[in-house]
């Protein structure tokens, strides 16, 4: 290649303004789930002058953008997603969502408009190119494995199979500009649970003539917790919470005859976290049928865990500390219990998922992702634009080596 790391960044920087513009203009207008029409426009609209080979989804508001190197080598994939949130934005910020109920509270918006830039920064370079760049922009992060669909629609094999994936998660807490990773398991897979507890309803004041399916609720929830801290080992992170209990209503004079239990499951492991969806289901039902009531539980399988590849993760350091100093990556001491439906193109191809720093400056408290009052370093923006090129650069190099 006929570019440098310092080259990179130095125009990533030039490019930074225009991105800032894509993301603003993003972040005015939230769009949640699969269908994403105003996002979509603006991806292509951005991407117009570029010559890319561009395709939009079937099932969803996707885009895919192929840039071809002048001539042929290794194929390598580029992601973001694209989604909001169903959260009343309360950032206070002059682009805030004009849209009530969504919000970009989980930065999709910068995912996006860095991955237009890096599509801008590595077109300057496609003579010098050799092999394939894709670029996945993503609906439906946020619960609607946006990313299974793609791959549905042949995101992995209409282009050639990619020999290589990275995608970058932004985050306001830690410094603006550093980057984490982790080789192996980086982020939890996850389930969501609801178990209806069926008694029989009756009088408070004569419980002995019931089957009072509040204390056997209650049981379940000490149960769960129980559970995960004495039958899950210690080195295989997992967690039960039950996010939310409903049973009878304001009257005080009535036992009702159901009660309401959702929540989610997280593992790193995948052999945990399908034994964990399982034994969700046995304790609840055991434990009603003890009390002589019945237990209907539903467990809904969500994204597996998100593994990094150790060699890209290698990648992702080499190229950090070239670009940004040796302090700018850290290896993350374990992983992360969120969840990402990259995992579904991670247990397909080897890639890795890296971490962008973009804390905001002068601020006090920093309000976290998910969080109405999330706010980010806009600045921050420019190291994911320079990440995404070099990391792409340096995959597409290693079919030299």
């Amino acid at each position: 290649m006929s570019c440098d790391t310092k080259e990179l960044l130095d125009e990533a920087r030039k490019l930074l303004p225009e991105v800032v513009r894509l993301r603003r203009l993003i972040h005015r207008r939230p769009e949640i789930g699969l269908t994403l029409p105003h996002t979509q426009g603006a991806i292509i609209d951005a991407l117009g002058d570029l010559n890319l080979q561009i395709t939009t989804g079937k099932q969803l508001s996707s885009v895919v953008a192929v840039l071809e190197g002048a001539s042929a080598g290794r194929t390598v994939l580029l992601r973001a997603d694209m989604d909001a949130l169903k959260i009343r934005e309360a950032s206070g910020l002059d682009y805030a969502s004009e849209i009530d109920g969504a919000m970009h509270a989980c930065g999709h918006d910068t995912h996006t408009a860095m991955l237009v830039g890096a599509a801008r920064l590595l077109a300057m370079y496609r003579d010098h190119i050799a092999g394939r760049i894709i670029f996945a922009f993503q609906p439906g992060e946020e619960g609607y494995a946006g990313a299974r669909l793609m791959i549905e629609e042949g995101l992995l094999d209409r282009y050639g199979k990619p020999d290589g994936a990275f995608a970058i998660h932004i985050t306001p807490r830690p410094p603006s500009g550093a980057v984490f990773s982790r080789p192996g398991p980086a982020m939890a897979g996850e389930g969501k649970f609801r178990i209806a507890i069926k008694g029989r309803a009756g009088h408070p004041a004569e419980p002995h003539n019931a089957i009072d399916p509040i204390p056997i609720a209650s049981e379940v929830v000490l149960a769960l917790q129980t559970y995960v801290t004495r039958r899950v080992k210690v080195f295989e992170p997992a967690v039960v919470t039950v996010t939310a209990i409903q049973a009878g209503s304001h009257e005080v004079g009535a036992i009702p005859e159901e009660a309401n239990l959702t929540g989610t499951i997280r593992a790193v492991s995948e052999e945990t976290r399908l034994h964990l969806f399982g034994s969700v289901r046995d304790l609840a039902v055991k434990i009603a049928s003890a009390h002589g009531a019945e237990a209907e539980v539903r467990v809904d399988a969500g994204y597996p865990p998100t593994v990094n590849n150790p060699d890209i993760v290698e990648v992702i350091g080499k190229v950090s500390r070239e670009l940004f100093g040796k302090d700018h990556f850290r290896l993350l001491p374990t992983p992360i219990m969120h969840s990402e439906d990259f995992s579904y193109i991670l247990e397909r191809i080897p890639g890795a998922m890296a971490f962008l720093g973009a804390r905001p400056e002068g601020q006090g408290d920093i309000a976290d992702i998910h969080s109405p009052q999330m706010i980010l370093n806009e600045d921050a923006m420019a190291v994911g634009v320079a990440l995404h090129a070099s990391v792409a650069l340096h995959l597409l190099q290693q079919s030299r080596d």
